[in-house]
């Protein structure tokens, strides 16, 4: 970097944003922009490589050069947006495979010319004289920068695909408003195991690019004398009880004097306002800043009766407005960000929302990480996030996965260096969506000497060069993080944790930016710096199939419950683990593979499959597919398939949610203290790993975790053959009533039990046993229903009622709030009930089965007759970017007309052509309907596409009811 062009500082960008026009950018003080768009193109055969020439404003003829409308993209997502190349073409069946990336492997520029406010402006004598900051947010992974001929920065400077810098080129810019400039990025080829870049591991293909490119905005902001260097820290005080009492609310900011040769006089101003606007202080301070100088300037302010911010399940998301303001010229004067009288002009503004809250972690008696918010025992139930492939952004899409994620009750994301854009986090602050956010594994950011399963050993250890560019990684991010409410913790490591030198300066980072929730050394067990300490969180699989009964059993070899040699068992904090399921319904299965590879998934069980990994274990299906077809039989064709790979799904993510949430806050067995479902998303579309595929198609294992995870629920417990009562509210409690029912395929009784318990907040307990089960020789059904039992609320121990006579099978759903049913959830058991599990040959991604419940007899099942009816569609407004807006709503019932259970009925909405019609949200789905059973399920939609809704079961015929 040229130290002569350019005055370099961290940053995290925040301010007031400016539309980019044909007009100057900014045209005052605190204001802030984007580059709005970019002519780019590979350097191999670029007649002139002379940077500085290219940097220069007019003479530069770029008609050949590729162009996008867009502010920010790789140079894959630039050429997919400017329509080079569309992604349902790479993505169909293997093409991304014949890419040929060679025209990557060099540099390529992004060039972009600009008009700024003139010199007049600039050349002004202190308080009136203007700077320019040039903020890069996000590079990846390296980059030269040239401004109107001059360079600002080289690639040994900027790199990091997170290393944010501010770079002051007032000096550079055009000396007339009406000339333009210039600005030019190289970017060169990212390399993943040797650069600090944004990768995927063995998620899917990497992109050809290896996501090189401006993937976060470069903006430019324009100030007086004294800049805020950074965004706002705003740290809060809020003592528990929390809202009993008045909170202390400290914002802080970096003040830096531009002015190299004079003092500055400043006034700041900084006022707090409550989530409806109202001022709740104001509060001013004087400084005096030497020439060159930077300090932070501190506020704190008394929050009377905060309002406080709470995960989406426990209760508001209120936000609250923080706003500072510079001024140069002597007193804060009255004026806003135009200056007051008195000679006071603005120097510079931001804004930032924020929470009241507050979020610990701590180890147990079991050394497992155990999450409060607000002072009560959180259980994290969350999802691995993914970004796109590309690295595109799309806060539409992002506000529909967080409404997905809430859906099924989960309450929190991972995000394994895939941070994205600030704008993530601001919805996750309105949706009350948990966030874990922490750098990525297997790859350049944990090169350390005692990693030896990076693809290259020994690994590219760092030197002093990584170190700077990871500090200045942590200080960028720490800034754009640190007020979000929905951040509850950074994971300075994934699996593997970070050396002493890197773990200090992690923690000197994020605590410079006044950070207040947990630091975390690794998502692992493998081994912990010393200033940190243990991690408390588990990383031993599984993730490929595993049976139910998987979950439930952690009792070891010595029958202790402590999960010794049970790996992901529910029991601890299982940072990322699952069945390794995540099957497209044939709706979206046809929109990326051929026919042949449609095929391929039923008559080729242990093929290698292009769209699970090719540079994996998780190459084919052969796993999950040997527990289908011995559970199942094998398929007879693919929609056989697909049904049986629903119900594969299903049971999957529903058992491991339900056995996390049971043992959530066991006093017999090691506690569950949370679950990380690997994957939530894909970044393509995958044949596995999801809980909703690309397509934002729900299914088999989104429905699966749904039904786990209602806010009240009971679940069948495999192993012990147990029924618990979960509670994962704040404040309901009293009486409950549980009917269990067992049906044989031909809906006759094999049992029926009533069991009645107490539910207390936030806690889950065993109420009783499902009798039985010892006489099953074929498949039977197994019905749990949970009802508020408002004429026994006095009832403090477990009963259980067994009658084996039953007058009516129809579940019944009036208003009487004795008979309240709060939740519904239907099981399939064969002989034995659970896969015998061969414990002492897992691997960390599978544990094998020694023998399979035989489910084969399903065959036999009758069909069933299933009456559906739709109402009329009841509208409201909403807004899809907020992420709620689900702007019409259906009831479909379900009646079957049928003596034999209606099993695994699914529902789909399609549009005139047949396709499915996405995004949407159902009560439930895949259900099975007892004989003569009528349910009523609701349907939300986003738009008006949808024109009817299929239905099908496993012994229900396909049918479509047109609305």
């Amino acid at each position: 970097m040229l130290q002569s062009a350019a005055f370099v500082l961290l940053l995290a960008g925040s301010g007031v944003w400016a539309a980019a026009t044909s007009e100057p950018l900014i045209s005052g003080a605190g204001q802030k922009a984007a580059i709005p768009r970019w002519d780019f193109r590979s350097t191999a055969g670029l007649a002139d490589k002379d940077l500085a020439k290219l940097s220069q404003a007019g003479g530069v003829d770029t008609s050949s050069w590729h162009h996008v409308e867009a502010s920010r993209c790789t140079l894959m997502g630039c050429l997919l947006e400017n329509g080079e190349y569309k992604d349902s073409d790479l993505w169909f069946s293997n093409n991304l495979e014949h890419f040929n990336g060679t025209r990557f492997a060099v540099p390529w520029v992004y060039r972009s010319e600009f008009a700024l406010p003139g010199a007049a402006d600039r050349r002004r004598r202190p308080p009136r004289r203007q700077h320019f900051l040039l903020e890069t947010n996000g590079i990846s992974s390296k980059a030269d920068l040239y401004l109107n001929g001059r360079q600002v920065a080289d690639a040994a400077f900027q790199a990091g695909a997170y290393a944010g810098h501010i770079y002051d080129v007032t000096e550079l810019v055009a000396a007339k408003e009406e000339e333009a400039n210039a600005l030019l990025v190289r970017v060169h080829p990212t390399q993943y195991l040797y650069d600090f870049a944004v990768g995927f591991v063995d998620w899917n293909p990497y992109p050809p690019d290896n996501g090189t490119g401006i993937w976060r905005d470069i903006t430019v902001k324009q100030t007086g004398p004294v800049a805020m260097m950074g965004p706002l820290s705003i740290a809060v005080d809020a003592p528990l009880p929390i809202g009993e009492r008045d909170a202390t609310v400290t914002v802080r900011v970096r003040a830096t004097n531009l002015e190299n040769t004079t003092s500055v006089e400043m006034a700041a101003r900084a006022v707090v306002s409550d989530p409806s606007g109202a001022v709740v202080g104001t509060q001013n301070r004087s400084v005096v800043l030497a020439a060159g100088e930077s300090r932070y300037v501190e506020f704190k302010q008394v929050v009377r009766n905060p309002k406080i911010w709470w995960p989406k399940a426990w209760g508001a998301q209120p936000l609250y407005t923080a706003k500072v303001d510079f001024f140069v010229g002597g007193g804060s004067g009255s004026g806003g960000g135009g200056g007051g009288g008195g000679g006071v002009v603005a120097s510079d503004t931001a804004t930032s929302t924020f929470g009241i809250r507050t979020v610990t972690a701590a180890l147990n008696a079991h050394n497992d990480t155990l999450f409060t918010v607000n002072g009560h025992p959180l259980q994290v139930l969350g999802g691995g996030y993914s970004a796109d492939m590309f690295l595109r952004w799309d806060a539409a899409r992002f506000a529909l996965i967080a409404r997905y994620v809430l859906d099924m009750g989960q309450n929190a994301i991972r995000l394994e260096g895939k941070m994205e854009q600030p704008e993530l986090y601001a919805v996750a602050d309105r949706l009350g969506l948990l966030v874990l956010v922490g750098w990525e594994c297997c790859d350049k950011w944990e090169a350390w000497a005692y990693n030896h399963d990076l693809a290259v050993d020994p690994p590219p250890v760092w030197d002093d060069r990584d170190y700077a560019i990871a500090n200045a990684s942590i200080v960028h991010e720490a800034g754009v993080l640190q007020t979000h409410p929905s951040v509850m913790g950074f994971l300075v490591g994934s699996d593997y944790w970070p050396d002493d030198r890197a773990t200090k300066m992690y923690v000197d980072g994020l605590r410079a930016a006044g950070w207040q929730v947990p630091i975390v050394a690794s998502a692992s067990k493998r081994g912990y710096p010393a200033l940190l300490g243990p991690s408390g969180m588990k990383m031993d699989g599984p993730y490929d199939w595993v049976p139910p009964s998987y979950w439930f059993d952690t009792n070891d070899d010595d029958g202790n419950g402590n999960g010794k040699g049970r790996y992901g068992a529910a029991f601890g904090f299982g940072s990322e683990l699952g069945a390794g399921v995540g099957t497209p319904e044939l709706g979206s299965l046809h929109k990326f593979l051929t026919a042949a590879d449609r095929e391929d998934l039923w008559r080729a069980p242990d093929k290698g499959l292009y769209h699970m990994n090719k540079r994996s274990q998780f190459y084919t299906r052969s796993i999950y597919n040997r527990g289908l077809w011995a559970r199942f039989g094998a398929p007879t064709s693919l929609e056989d398939y697909l049904m049986k790979a629903q119900l594969t799904d299903y049971e999957a993510t529903r058992a491991q949610y339900e056995a996390y949430s049971a043992l959530w806050r066991s006093a017999t067995r090691r506690p569950a203290t949370g679950l990380v479902y690997w994957m939530l998303n894909n970044a393509w579309p995958s044949l596995h790993w999801n809980q909703f595929d690309h397509y934002m198609r729900p299914a088999g294992s989104y429905f699966g975790t749904k039904t786990a995870s209602r806010v009240e629920h009971v679940a069948f417990d495999y192993v012990s053959r147990g029924v618990w009562l979960i509670n994962r509210s704040l404040d309901r409690r009293g009486a409950r009533r549980v009917e269990v029912d067992v049906v044989d395929m031909k809906g006759r009784i094999v049992s029926r039990q009533t069991m009645a318990s107490a539910t207390e907040p936030n806690t889950s307990r065993k109420i009783g046993t499902v009798e039985g089960l010892d006489r099953v020789e074929e498949v039977v059904f197994l019905r749990l229903r949970l009802y508020r039992d408002n004429n026994n609320n006095n009832i403090t121990n477990n009963n259980t009622i067994t009658n084996n006579t039953i007058t009516n099978n129809n579940i019944t759903t009036n208003n009487n709030n004795n008979r309240a049913v709060v939740s519904r959830n239907v099981y399939w058991l064969g002989p034995g009930v659970v896969d015998v599990l061969d414990w002492k040959n897992s691997t960390w991604y599978h544990t094998p089965v020694k023998k399979y419940v035989d489910y084969t007899s399903l065959r036999k099942l009758e069909t069933a007759s299933v009456d559906v009816k739709v109402g009329s569609r009841t509208c409201r407004s909403g807004s899809t970017t907020e992420g709620g807006g689900v702007r019409g709503r259906r009831v479909i019932t379900l009646q079957n007309k049928s003596g034999v259970p209606a099993f695994f009925v699914s529902l789909n909405l399609v549009d005139a052509a047949g396709e499915d019609a996405l995004p949407v949200l159902w009560s439930d789905n895949y259900v099975t309907l007892w004989p003569n059973e009528t349910l009523k399920l609701t349907v939300g939609q986003w738009d008006d596409g949808a024109e009817a809704v299929e239905v099908k079961g496993f012994n229900v015929k396909t049918t479509s009811i047109s609305f």
